[in-house]
């Protein structure tokens, strides 16, 4: 197989939408350009907007969690996965506007999983791993600095309460990658499979996005994107990515009120 960053019309470059996807950016002081963090990752860390509430990506929540010098730039998009973000010129999007020191956080799995769809799928060891690795190189072609995320686990119990995983080969293809790449690694599949074990199977309800009409085991809602959100942020201070001075909050409260669903524009 042949990949290329180039696989899309200058049309679809034009359709990214780079300004909703700075949402929950913070500002530093005039004449002194912050550094950003970029996410790029399907709908469990993608902004959400009125008509979805309370479904909530941790991306959402991550600005929570950093200093005001630390901008983030959420370009999460529902339904990708590492290839159709490529294949749909959005991983191009973001690196046209990297600037070095910046951050690209990347996590994808949920839906490379799908085998059925040739248009999102990929396969652990060959194919998810070439993907992520047009990220990990193209940040670093422009001096930023790339640092993968395990994907988050869903919410899954086994007859004995026993929270199980559900991405099969994905976590441990992308630590293998990130290992021979010496790329950071935030594994916030482990982190979030040992959370959920400790909530227990009614505990983690309040989560994820369950509603009187839908009960849904893979999205958040404010009390579960805010606990994901933590975790990231505890991962790049442990991984180095991130200074003690770049975090806030890591084990203090973040209220659900101060998550907000813009309405969305066409």
């Amino acid at each position: 197989m042949s990949l290329s960053r180039r696989q899309v019309s200058s049309a679809a470059l034009a359709a990214v939408p780079l300004a909703l996807a700075a949402t929950g950016t913070a500002h530093a002081a005039p004449g002194r350009r912050p550094r950003t963090l970029y996410v790029a990752g399907d709908s469990t860390a993608a902004q959400k907007y009125a008509d979805a509430a309370p479904e909530t990506g941790w991306g959402m929540a991550l600005p929570f969690f950093l200093h005001r010098h630390l901008d983030v730039a959420n370009h999460a998009v529902n339904g990708r996965s590492s290839k159709s973000f490529v294949d749909e010129g959005r991983l191009d999007a973001i690196l046209s506007a990297v600037r070095p020191g910046d951050l690209l956080l990347i996590q994808f799995a949920h839906n490379d999983e799908k085998a059925t769809d040739p248009s999102r799928h990929t396969e652990p060891w060959s194919t998810y791993q070439e993907y992520l690795r047009l990220y990990v190189d193209g940040a670093r072609a422009r001096g930023a600095r790339p640092v993968l995320a395990t994907p988050v686990e869903r919410r899954r119990f086994d007859a004995a309460g026993v929270a199980v995983p559900s991405h099969g080969e994905y976590p441990a293809a992308m630590r293998a990658l990130a290992r021979r790449e010496r790329v950071a690694l935030l594994d916030v599949q482990a982190l979030s499979l040992a959370l959920w074990q400790e909530l227990g199977v009614e505990g983690t309800k309040k989560y994820f996005n369950w509603t009187p009409a839908e009960q849904d085991n893979t999205h958040f809602d404010p009390p579960g994107a805010v606990a994901v959100a933590r975790l990231v942020a505890r991962e790049l201070l442990r991984t180095r990515v991130l200074a003690p001075r770049d975090v806030r909050r890591l084990d203090g409260d973040v209220p659900e009120s101060w998550i907000t669903w813009p309405e969305a524009t066409a």
